[in-house]
């Protein structure tokens, strides 16, 4: 199929901003990979007016998909998490242009995992964690079982990825293959969940008693990232949080993990007066005594 394809991708890679390509062949026993297409050809930009462009091809009864997305776009990816088939592109595909080693040095990254990210992979896991927790309990306290379920399968695919993340490996499509191996103990929650003749409401119930304990039990390397981003200056508009580069990836659970931490003593509110008198904007900072006591580590005040 790579003769086939291979107008398209060498116009591709003639271009300036095409930084690699990849190639991907679907196996039988994992379609869903590739979305059932025979062939993707993955390429990464620099940039591009579209971030993400898709095409599909049909030669004879193979089908083919084209994504070109930009650079942006697949470092969100990798950093979130809500798109591991590429991860499983980057590692086992075939790189068929490649400039400057750009997907080598990537793959490098990525096998040197624990130095990639770990902290702001771990803090945005922890923030999505805290969102369907809270969800969840709302649900379960109001007897909305079935929609409290949903949020707890959620929690503990969390907790999942987060303990993949602490053993110094990448969350794949299967990761709950790895938690089995690496952490029995939040794979033993799920089976809980999922397979327990006790009825569905004290099933639940048991799971938030362990799931609060494992979130507290994770407060300390979760909050890291956002600290550490916090420190850059003395204090910030919910706006500004929500700017930052890297905190743009907590995306719409930002604000709940912010107010979480305030909660735990990470983050202090500092009222600060607006136009009206009566009204005061809620500024944040991080709490320098408590982080250093938390982190045995000296701020500078």
């Amino acid at each position: 199929m790579e003769h086939i394809l291979r107008p398209i991708y060498q116009e591709r890679a003639s271009q300036a901003e095409t930084l690699g390509v990849i190639l991907v062949t679907k196996c039988e026993e994992t379609k869903s990979i590739t979305d059932t297409f025979d062939t993707v050809l993955l390429i990464v930009v620099k940039e591009a007016e579209q971030p993400i462009f898709t095409k599909h091809y049909l030669h004879e009864n193979q089908k083919m998909a084209m994504h070109v997305i930009t650079e942006t776009v697949l470092n969100k990816w990798l950093y979130i998490g809500s798109n591991r088939r590429v991860v499983d592109w980057i590692f086992h595909g075939k790189v068929i242009f490649d400039r400057n080693e750009y997907l080598h040095n990537l793959r490098l990254k990525l096998q040197e995992f624990p130095f990639f990210g770990r902290k702001i992979k771990t803090g945005i896991q922890f923030c999505k964690l805290i969102r369907r927790y809270f969800e969840g309990k709302e649900f379960f306290n109001n007897g909305n079982y079935l929609d409290s379920y949903n949020h707890v399968v959620d929690s503990l695919h969390h907790l999942a990825r987060l303990s993949v993340i602490d053993n110094g490996l990448y969350p794949e499509v299967t990761v709950w293959s790895q938690v089995k191996k690496i952490e029995p103990a939040i794979y033993k929650l799920y089976e809980e969940l999922v397979m327990s003749s006790e009825s569905l409401e004290k099933r639940l119930e048991l799971l938030f008693l362990a799931i609060e304990f494992l979130i507290n039990s994770r407060t300390h390397d979760g909050a890291q990232h956002i600290v550490e981003t916090m420190l850059s200056k003395e204090t910030w508009t919910i706006q500004e949080l929500h700017n930052h580069p890297e905190l743009t990836y907590y995306s719409i659970d930002l604000e709940v993990f912010v107010e979480y931490l305030i909660d735990k003593g990470y983050i202090l509110v500092d009222p600060t007066i607006a136009k009206s008198e009566m009204v005061f904007h809620r500024h944040y900072s991080v709490d320098k005594e408590f982080i250093e006591r938390e982190y045995s580590v000296s701020i500078d005040k």
